[in-house]
């Protein structure tokens, strides 16, 4: 909604891009299907902190694929993003236990960008990551490619 997630994801995305041998695919939540969560050796959920929470089309992602791709994913590797305003914490538990019940395996500790957005003026304004949080999403992208080149994940 304000872009601070996209520009997150579009980093992650272009550390991952430089890893020879690795295909990467940018999904909205809103466009993926069960197959393509089926389809992905890897996952990286990105969202925004809502309320304390996941978005909403985060949820309506996993309410539609959870089922269809359950115990057929399993021991596969995920990491996270997030865009928050205050801490990001419970978005990033709520991912995590949906990746429990999946049983997908951590790889990398969750990149939390915390904008302090905390009036309704600053929510909804536009976001601008810094460099330095953008490196640290490019740096996650990099080392989950490469773990997946290698067969390390």
């Amino acid at each position: 909604m304000t872009g601070g997630t996209e520009q997150m994801a579009r980093a992650l995305l272009a550390g991952a891009a430089a890893e020879n041998g690795v295909t990467t695919r940018l999904l909205h939540a809103s466009a993926a299907q069960a197959a393509d969560v089926i389809d992905a050796d890897a996952y990286v959920f990105a969202t925004p902190e809502n309320l304390a929470a996941i978005s909403g089309l985060m949820k309506d992602f996993f309410d539609r694929c959870y089922y269809p791709a359950l115990e057929r994913i399993n021991g596969r590797p995920y990491a996270v993003l997030v865009c928050a305003g205050s801490d990001g914490q419970n978005a990033v538990r709520q991912i995590d236990r949906i990746a429990t019940g999946w049983r997908l395996r951590a790889v990398a500790q969750a990149v939390i960008v915390c904008t302090h957005a905390q009036t309704p003026e600053k929510i909804l304004a536009p976001k601008t990551i810094s460099a330095t949080d953008l490196d640290r999403c490019r740096e996650l992208g990099a080392t989950l490619a490469a773990g997946l080149a290698m067969g390390v994940f």
